[in-house]
């Protein structure tokens, strides 16, 4: 069984990913609106209009929505990130109809009810007082901010409590009118799904979501810098980041490899010389993410304050000599990792269905497993290296929460890094 994409009249885009050996089906819709489309006075908004999408619509309260999937077993959620937002569902095969029109009606038709919005608007607040009381979670927004300041790609997801709780109804669906365009819409299925069926059930829910047109997301431009917070904590949580690359780049692959026997596994370099040998840290890693414009890699490292003079210069040496001493076989363990984390997801149909979503989203034509693994196995020590010296020689940004009086000063830090 094949990968099908149907495209409606009014421009979205169906895809099924079947998969014989289940009885599941996984389905959603992702649309490509999350917070690098806000404006300043709405930030968080994008988030916000995910929670209210299971607040209650024109044919169901929030409970009967809840119950729905209950009463069938079925799992449903949904997610905000900084360029798409995605509802989605797992349900047994003989209740895909019955996912797709809860998803299609949470989706076009939520009431947006001044009392729901308010309690929701609470569960918000708690959910922003959450990620700021968890240090290893807010530090990263910290990161985010300092590399893209005054942007909304710098912007948290979760927004702030003062503009979250100033938004209305009315805003919602202002939001949703400019942003939930069908042609920046993906509905996107995998498991024991029929394409023509699929199909058949978007049509009935989403043929009527009238074209429109919507402005283009701010570029994002890289920038760097130094942001600190003292805090009475027992640990110092830093970040250091650098200008990533698009999911176009020609290097993209290349930076995931990099990525991975940097900071990622117990095989890795930080892991390995930080954590292993000298026992300075719980938690080292590193992460690359990309949008359609720019992108940002960062490393992470928490440790006790104490530590911080021993940690941050092999964390700095580890990080910029890393182009310019790979080995052969960390190439080959990269290509590996890559490859098997490719080859494991697709495994599960929830995994499938979101990459399938996502590459309509982000490539405007689906990738296939070949290709996606001939681009893993063209990486090589030359890319590796090339790519390190692109992205690690940009400027630093520096993210520090905690205890920071034995942290070295920006200037300092940079020069570790040069």
């Amino acid at each position: 069984m094949t990968v099908q994409v149907t495209t409606l009249a009014n421009g979205l885009r169906i895809v099924t990913d079947p998969m014989t050996s289940v009885e599941t089906v996984a389905l959603g819709v992702w649309v490509g609106a999350g917070t690098r489309h806000e404006t300043a006075d709405v930030n968080g908004i994008s988030h916000l209009l995910e929670h209210m999408a299971f607040k209650g619509t024109a044919q169901r309260t929030a409970q009967q929505i809840a119950e729905e999937m209950d009463n069938v077993g079925g799992q449903l959620n949904a997610y905000t990130s900084r360029d798409h937002t995605a509802y989605f569902a797992k349900v047994l095969k003989e209740d895909a109809g019955l996912a797709t029109d809860i998803i299609a009606d949470i989706f076009l038709n939520s009431t947006m009810d001044a009392e729901e919005l308010a309690r929701e608007q609470h569960v918000v607040v708690q959910e922003i007082y959450q990620a700021i009381d968890t240090p290893d979670d807010i530090i990263f927004d910290h990161a985010q901010a300092t590399a893209f300041p005054n942007q909304p790609l710098g912007w948290p997801v979760l927004g702030h409590e003062k503009i979250v709780r100033s938004i209305t109804p009315e805003h919602l669906k202002s939001h949703m009118a400019e942003h939930y365009a069908p042609d920046e819409t993906v509905l996107s299925a995998s498991g024991a799904i029929n394409h023509d069926d699929f199909v058949r059930m978007a049509e009935q829910s989403f043929g009527s979501l009238a074209k429109r047109e919507r402005k283009a997301a701010v570029p994002g431009s890289y920038a760097g810098g130094d942001f600190r917070e003292a805090r009475d904590l027992e640990q110092t949580h830093l970040v250091l980041g650098f200008a990533g690359l698009s999911h176009e780049d020609p290097d993209y692959y290349n930076l995931a490899a990099l990525s991975t026997l940097l900071g990622e596994g117990m095989s890795s370099r930080l892991f390995q010389e930080i954590r292993e040998k000298r026992g300075l840290v719980y938690s080292v890693f590193s992460s690359t993410q990309s949008f359609s414009d720019t992108g940002l890699f960062t490393v992470y490292a928490a440790t006790e304050p104490g530590d911080l003079p021993k940690m941050v210069p092999v964390l700095c040496d580890e990080i910029r000599r890393v182009g310019e001493s790979l080995t052969p076989e960390e190439v080959k363990r990269a290509r590996a990792q890559l490859k098997a984390g490719l080859l494991m997801s697709l495994e599960s149909p929830s995994s499938r269905c979101a990459s399938r979503a996502r590459q309509l989203l982000v490539y405007g034509r689906l990738q296939s497993v070949a290709e996606i693994i001939a681009k893993v196995e063209d990486i090589d020590r030359a890319g590796i290296s090339r790519a390190a010296a692109r992205v690690l020689n940009s400027a630093p940004t520096v993210a520090a929460m905690g205890d920071l009086s034995k942290l070295e000063d920006f200037d300092k830090l940079r020069a570790r890094l040069q």
